[in-house]
Formats: structure tokens, C-alpha cells, sequence
């Protein structure tokens, strides 16, 4: 009997336990697969910029100025000061560098003028026929208000006046000396006129011919030579020798009894 109310009280027990505890589950019986957990759900992961690069630093070197097409010359500032006087050949600075306007202008004047080298390098003979050209005083010829010839001895150059102004020139010019061959003579100075015109004249002397021929004085008159003008070691025998455009130009402006204006002295005579 005693035993029995032991029994009795211990399920009491455990049925006020169960209802206190509602926590407390039911024993998992042996053998039984235990329950997998439910996986947590995870935050999607914040999204992340790829980095970005950093710009690359290229340096770059300014390429140098180009040089000017042709070198300087000895007498560039002279040269360039010239030019910028006379006027009528490009772009030119006077100031003693060379650039490309000015060899354009250099060149373009040597061309003009037959010089050679014709390559834009301001050189002694390029100096001294711009400085020849400059130096041409037109009051020196004497010329009156008709067409009138002038021919400059001492700076070998010659021009075309028309009521006191020039309307050609100066350009170079070649005139006569004591001849090594003793068949010429300085070209003389005065006042004449145009007596002939052929514009191809045979000189018996000379076995030739000379072109755009136009009669000053004696056997003496303006042609075109063939030979390099600014040679004056090769001088001519008393005629006043032009270059073919010179020639070409005087012939077309010139006529039988144009005044001529002969004056000054060649250097060396």
C-alpha cells in the first residue's frame, strides 16, 4: 500500500512539472534523426565599386621651334634693315635673327637682282647691291618732267623717271671700264638720247649678238647680257648692260629719242 502512494505522488510530480514548464519537449527516442537546423538568412553583401585606376601622368615634351629653311647669314641685320627700307619682298624682321619670312624675302630679292647663290643667305654680295640700290639718289639725275633714262655710275645701278618720280628701279646695272683687252673704255657721263632700237643687234666686234639692243652714245647703249652682271672684274666695254628683265622692260618703255641721264663715276675708273 505504501508503495503504491509513492507511485502515485512521483507522477504528480512530473504532471505539475509539465505544466509549468512548457518549454520541455518530448525525449527524442533512440535512433531518431535529429532536426536540421533552418539556415539564416544572410544580408546580400553590400556591392563594391571597383577601384579606380589611376590616370597615368604622360609627359610631354613641346617639340623645338623648326629651324628656319636656310642659315644666317654674316650680314643679316644689314640685309634685313635694307629690305625693310626698300620694301616690295615679304615679311621681313630687322632684327639681326633669320626666320623663314625673312629667307623668303631674302631669297626672293636675290632673284630678282641675279644674284647667286640665290639660297636667302644674307651674304656680302647681297648686302652690297641692296646697299647699292638704297644708296641711288634720284634728285642726282637731273631728270625733267618726260621719260627720262638714269644711269647712277657710282653705284651702278640704273632707273626710270617720269615728273620727278621713279617709275621703275633702281635695279643693277653694268657699265664700261678700261678694258684688260684694250677694246673698252668707261662708260661717259652727259645727257643723250635713244638713237636706235633693234632687238637683235651683231656686233662685229664682239662676233655676238646683242639682245634688246637701244643706242646711247657712239657704240655704246643698253642690252641684256648673258654673263653674271655682278662681276665687275667681267665689266662691260662701255655699255650699260641689264638683266633680261631689265632689258625686256627698258625696251618696252623706251623709244627713239627718250632722254638718257648719264652721271657719277664707277668705282675703279
Amino acid at each position: 500500500m505504501r508503495r503504491l502512494l509513492l507511485a502515485t505522488a512521483g507522477i504528480a510530480v512530473l504532471v505539475s512539472l509539465a505544466a509549468c514548464n512548457p518549454k520541455m519537449q518530448e525525449p527524442i527516442a533512440a535512433g531518431s534523426a535529429s532536426p536540421s537546423a533552418e539556415p539564416m538568412p544572410t544580408a546580400d553583401p553590400e556591392p563594391t565599386a571597383s577601384p579606380t585606376p589611376e590616370p597615368s601622368v604622360v609627359v610631354t615634351t613641346p617639340p623645338a621651334a623648326p629651324k628656319p629653311v636656310c642659315k644666317q647669314g654674316p650680314h643679316q641685320l644689314e640685309v634685313e634693315q635694307a629690305l625693310s627700307k626698300l620694301g616690295g619682298f615679304g615679311n621681313i624682321s630687322a632684327d639681326g635673327t633669320q626666320s623663314d619670312d625673312d629667307c623668303a624675302a631674302i631669297k626672293k630679292f636675290q632673284k630678282r637682282f641675279g644674284l647667286k647663290p640665290d639660297d636667302g643667305v644674307a651674304g656680302p654680295a647681297t648686302r652690297g647691291v641692296a646697299n647699292r640700290l638704297l644708296a641711288s639718289d634720284p634728285a642726282k639725275c637731273g631728270a625733267g618732267p618726260e621719260l627720262t633714262a638714269c644711269i647712277d655710275l657710282t653705284n651702278q645701278t640704273t632707273y626710270l623717271m617720269r615728273d620727278g618720280k621713279v617709275i621703275y628701279g633702281p635695279t643693277v646695272t653694268r657699265t664700261g671700264y678700261d678694258h684688260p683687252d684694250g677694246l673698252g673704255a668707261p662708260t661717259p657721263t652727259g645727257s643723250y638720247k635713244i638713237t636706235q632700237r633693234l632687238q637683235k643687234n651683231w656686233t662685229e666686234s664682239f662676233k655676238t649678238y646683242l639682245y634688246y639692243w637701244q643706242r646711247i652714245m657712239g657704240n655704246n647703249g643698253f642690252h641684256a647680257t648673258t654673263s653674271y652682271i655682278h662681276d665687275m672684274a667681267a665689266g662691260s666695254h662701255g655699255c650699260v648692260n641689264l638683266l633680261q628683265a631689265d632689258a625686256i622692260a627698258y625696251w618696252e618703255k623706251l623709244s627713239i629719242g627718250t632722254t638718257v641721264k648719264v652721271f657719277g663715276r664707277r668705282p675703279g675708273t
